[in-house]
């Protein structure tokens, strides 16, 4: 079978554990994916978890951004990368800079309100919205977890531009019916919602199923 993946891309919002989360979860899920880490995510990536993302290491550094939990701590999760690729940034010639690259869609996770306008605007500046400009062009799954508050008009305006465009906004925002009572289970939920807008199976939390207090934790 040739190999379709999905794109993943990084940009330069806060929100990193979500975009480790989502990894892992299509890793687990069987799934291949092109890697996408823009400029302004590996500060991001820097400042949220003293995690240098740089291309000629990127194996040695995927791997220890996503054992580390939501709360920093390292070797939280195991996981095997050999189904990821990776593309550097800058790189207009990539695969996934040409709709004949054959890709299930793109996830954008977290999207700044910096890459949803350039993908709004179709400005192609570099990969990351290149290729999200590509699926769109291509009527493939886009999805775009934008992570940013308060949103002033400019960004719902783009937001309805890529809705309208055929893409699926997600918002970065965790619920507590799922009974959360970790950061992981916080940020699960938030790339389960990506992931569900995908199609792609997963077990990251607990789905509402119509009881009430289902999610709550009582002692005794």
């Amino acid at each position: 079978m040739p190999r379709t993946p999905w794109i993943v891309g990084v940009s330069g919002a806060s929100g990193t554990p979500y975009a480790a989360a989502v990894l892992r979860a299509l890793l687990d899920a069987g799934e291949s994916v092109d890697l996408v880490v823009s400029r302004a995510s590996r500060l991001t990536l820097l400042d949220e978890t003293g995690i240098s993302f740089r291309d000629a290491h990127w194996q040695s550094d995927l791997r220890e951004w996503l054992s580390r939990g939501a709360d920093g701590k390292p070797d939280t999760f195991s996981v095997d990368i050999d189904a990821v690729r990776h593309w550097s940034a800058g790189d207009l010639a990539a695969g996934p800079s040409s709709g004949s690259y054959r890709t299930k869609g793109m996830l954008i996770v977290p999207a700044s309100t910096a890459s949803v306008a350039g993908v709004a605007l179709g400005l192609s500046k570099d990969l990351l919205q290149r290729a999200a400009s590509v699926t769109l062009k291509e009527d493939r799954k886009l999805i775009v977890a934008v992570r940013e508050t308060p949103l002033n008009g400019q960004t719902l305006r783009h937001l309805v531009t890529l809705d309208d465009a055929g893409a699926t906004v997600v918002p970065a925002s965790p619920a507590f019916y799922a009974g959360a009572t970790h950061i992981q289970d916080l940020v699960d939920f938030v790339a389960g919602r990506v992931l569900d807008a995908a199609g792609v199976p997963h077990r990251l939390y607990r789905r509402w199923q119509g009881e009430l207090g289902g999610g709550a934790h009582r002692d005794g």
